[in-house]
């Protein structure tokens, strides 16, 4: 393939189903992102959902052994973060986690299947892992953030928030005031900028490795070259996969526990 159908390949497959919306089309909406990211939130935690109303205390299912199992690691995970009443942060730990690893398990759908299907369709383009667009990962991540304001103010009211903003950590001198506030504010943007950008920086790279070794696969031919470039990408295509089902549920872990762990240091006093 030459390069620049490579690269128009590779643009395509990373463009998303947009449709503008007010006059003049000020909002664009990224319709693939919003279908997907709602079907696999629902298949996701309505399965769990499903299973737990038809728990038995009997010898439970394999599926029920699962999901107890899964829920018990999550539990667990939450409560060494945070030793507090569990009421919210863990269902809130359990949505998160099966939320970005059914969104980053889609990863491992070969996308020229994902392609054909849309085309299929009618649609010009549908791009179906929802955790490869920045939208999505700063929704989740910003949402975390308006979290640990909330929990902020709940534990400490707004006056020791804002105290906290101006005395922590260099102290109350008011000299002090203004490096204690631009450090405290670079520190609470910070982590939702991360949190958003570590998860899209590794899905999309994922994503773009999966391309690149597909396209090494174009070149495939019965000359000897040929033949070793084929076989390198049907290799390297299936060493990828298995590589990277551990960074999907690492990067599903990982999210769920800084989540809880931003939460948790937002209840701290200092």
């Amino acid at each position: 393939m030459a390069a620049q159908n490579a690269s128009e390949y590779i643009a395509h497959h990373l463009t998303n189903l947009t449709v503008k919306v007010g006059e003049g089309g000020f909002w664009t909406v990224n319709m693939d992102t919003i279908v997907m990211s709602w079907v696999l939130g629902l298949v996701g935690l309505g399965v769990i959902w499903m299973v737990a109303r038809g728990a038995t205390a009997e010898v439970p299912g394999r599926l029920q052994s699962f999901i107890e199992m899964f829920f018990e690691f999550v539990d667990g995970t939450v409560r060494d973060v945070f030793p507090g009443s569990r009421a919210f942060l863990g269902p809130l730990a359990l949505t998160i986690f099966t939320w970005v690893f059914m969104m980053n398990l889609m990863d491992l759908i070969p996308i020229d299947w994902v392609a054909t299907i849309s085309h299929g369709l009618g649609a010009p383009a549908w791009k179906a892992v929802p955790s490869t667009d920045l939208n999505t990962t700063f929704a989740m991540s910003f949402s975390v953030f308006f979290l640990i304001i909330f929990f902020s103010f709940k534990a400490k009211g707004a006056g020791g928030f804002l105290h906290e903003l101006f005395t922590a950590p260099f102290g109350s001198n008011p000299l002090l005031w203004l490096p204690n506030l631009g450090l405290n504010i670079i520190e609470l943007l910070a982590k939702p900028i991360s949190l958003g950008m570590r998860l899209f920086g590794n899905m999309y790279a994922g994503e773009l490795i999966f391309m690149l070794l597909g396209l090494l696969g174009t070149i495939a031919s019965l000359s000897v070259g040929g033949l070793i470039a084929g076989g390198a990408s049907i290799a390297f295509t299936w060493a990828w996969a298995v590589f990277h089902i551990l960074i999907i549920l690492l990067q599903a872990f990982i999210f769920m526990v800084l989540s809880v762990v931003y939460i948790a240091m937002a209840h701290e006093h200092h």
